[in-house]
């Protein structure tokens, strides 16, 4: 499937409101119930924060590999390529309640190093960058090759803010690590080589076509 098909089902699709209140009661429902089960201490909101982040990557996922997997696979993942905004949205909505965790966790005494601040904090600035030039008229006064750049960018940085957290201490001991980390690391690493494969395709398809 070309890219400029993949495009036009993108634009097709401009309602993001559903997806917007889902990514939030989502990722609040689990806060929530994380904390009632834990209680209002450094746990509960360490294993709450744990919680969102997977919903929250859950929803980037494929807003990240949706078009890559429409364009190697075809047809049966053209869903997942027209609704790459909704999916941004939705994890920038839910991306609100995490970063609440962390002003709770900070209020508690649990304050992470300036290292954190500094890489999550310019990935939550992406997320909501794209968040706001994805309405229509903005991105039409960004301009097209802006609004590309600021994609391309802005997405990769934010799944290697993922991988800084999912690929850390990877043989790490224990079930719990396992079943927390390592799915999430498997989807990290195999995201980008299916974009990259994506690329390939077109690559060599527009080779095919400008050598007939």
């Amino acid at each position: 499937m070309s890219s400029k098909a993949i495009e036009t089902a993108r634009v097709s699709h401009q309602s993001g409101a559903p997806w917007l209140a889902v990514g939030f009661c989502v990722a609040f429902g689990l806060a929530a119930a994380v904390l009632a089960i834990f209680g209002n201490t450094d746990d509960g909101v360490h294993a709450a924060l744990l919680a969102t982040a997977r919903w929250q990557f859950l929803l980037f996922w494929p807003a990240y590999t949706g078009g890559a997997l429409a364009a190697l696979v075809g047809p049966a993942f053209l869903p997942l390529a027209r609704s790459a905004r909704e999916f941004g949205l939705g994890f920038a909505a839910a991306l609100a309640i995490h970063l609440g965790l962390v002003a709770w966790s900070c209020a508690l005494g649990d304050v992470p190093p300036i290292k954190t601040f500094i890489i999550f904090g310019f990935a939550a600035a992406c997320v909501y960058a794209l968040a706001l030039f994805s309405i229509s008229r903005l991105q039409r006064l960004l301009g097209a090759p802006a609004w590309a750049v600021l994609r391309f960018v802005a997405m990769n940085y934010v799944l290697l803010a993922f991988a800084d957290d999912f690929l850390r201490d990877p043989f790490a001991q224990g079930l719990d690590h396992a079943l927390l980390y390592w799915p999430f690391a498997a989807l990290t690493i195999a995201a980008p080589a299916l974009r990259a494969a994506a690329f390939a395709k077109r690559l060599h398809a527009a080779q095919k076509t400008s050598l007939a």
